[in-house]
């Protein structure tokens, strides 16, 4: 190539789409190796992503391992099996069932076909730090309406944002970060309130974990509000973080509009298998409930004898004040100690944590060092 021809292509400038400035940066929580790195012990806990500490079922596991002989072949694009058995299990029907590579993925498709550049998107903050993504991707506006007094969601608040150019409401309950709940009762007035132009997506991500209603309770309401979409996962209560599985149990007319904008095979083969057959050991899904109650409240407990304010908890984190507390010093303090948390910086409400629950013992170490912190 002719130096000329060389220099032209070095200084071409490539121009990117103006809504890149827009998208916000998602801010992942540290990964166990970023822990162990920045620690002065030999190991390290992870208690910043919301994961379960329980790995999937055995039987989850063996599922898995029986199809990896078959990854050089695609998936199947309609995930048949993975979404006839969550109709089963949710009673509905499998046409009323999108399934995607995590709960993130529906979130996005869903803001890319429903907004247009003069939609709005009304959600509350703090919440899940992927809806400010729905707005900067699809040129929609958005509209942030703060939490009410105990770090729960403002539904009143909400409702007056909605206007004729509202296309999505989200609500998310449990709240990520906070860990606070709606009764599903207040949250059916909710929806039955919303002008039928208005899709409501019921961010339910840790819906298991509750123990105020039944986790079907707010399926009751598909049948009557086809503007409704319930978000769940199986990242969380099902141990199946690193395989990126999520649903919406929605309309027919929803499941197709998201379909349209999203690639094919978003959901691979082993994430298929595994979601499929972790569906079949719902007393194991019991099982992991019991146990997130019991660390639930051996670290409030804990807290509490430190004298911090926390949030009420009904999913499998908690949200901690840490009062005129310095963040970031005591971020450190802790992941020098060998534990990693969320810092609320980056979750939209600085001087607070997010704290997974672990084992015992991962729940013991943080309190610990939290103890020697403050």
């Amino acid at each position: 190539m002719p130096a000329s021809a060389r220099h032209n292509v070095a200084t071409m400038t490539v121009t990117f789409a103006e809504k890149l400035a827009r998208i916000p940066h998602y801010e992942p929580g540290i990964s166990l190796d970023d822990a162990k790195a920045r620690a002065q012990t030999s190991d390290a806990v992870k208690l910043a992503s919301n994961e379960s500490p329980l790995p999937p079922h055995p039987q989850v596991i063996e599922a898995i391992a029986a199809a990896a002989g078959d990854i050089n072949r695609y998936p199947d694009p309609e995930a048949r099996v993975l979404r006839s058995r969550i109709a089963e299990r949710c009673e509905t029907e499998p046409g009323r069932i999108a399934v995607s590579n995590g709960s993130c993925e529906i979130l996005l498709a869903a803001a890319e076909a429903l907004c247009e550049p003069d939609a709005e998107i009304v959600y509350a903050w703090p919440s899940f730090s992927m809806y400010p993504h729905m707005a900067a991707l699809s040129g929609a506006r958005e509209i942030r309406v703060p939490l009410a007094d105990g770090w729960v969601h403002d539904l009143d608040a909400m409702h007056e944002e909605v206007t004729a150019a509202t296309q999505i409401v989200v609500v998310c309950n449990p709240n990520n970060p906070t860990g606070t709940y709606l009764p599903a009762e207040r949250i059916a007035a909710f929806v039955e309130s919303v002008p039928e132009h208005v899709t409501v997506i019921l961010d339910e991500a840790y819906i298991e974990y509750q123990a105020v209603d039944h986790p079907d309770a707010t399926i009751d309401l598909l049948p009557d509000h086809p503007n409704l979409v319930l978000l769940r996962t199986f990242s969380k209560v099902y141990g199946l973080a690193g395989l990126r599985v999520g649903y919406a149990l929605c309309s027919a007319q929803f499941r197709a509009a998201v379909d349209a904008v999203r690639q094919p095979f978003s959901v691979n083969l082993l994430a298929q298998t595994a979601a499929a057959e972790a569906l079949l050991h719902q007393d194991d899904v019991a099982n992991r409930v019991e146990k997130n109650i019991v660390e639930r409240m051996f670290v409030e407990e804990g807290l509490g004898e430190l004298g911090l304010e926390i949030a009420d908890s009904q999913a499998n984190f908690v949200w901690v004040g840490l009062g005129d507390r310095d963040e970031s010093e005591l971020v450190e303090a802790l992941a020098r100690a060998g534990v990693a948390v969320r810092p609320g910086a980056a979750l939209g409400a600085e001087g607070n944590l997010r704290v997974t629950y672990g084992n015992r013992d991962e729940n013991q170490r943080f309190l610990t060092a939290m103890a020697d912190a403050i």
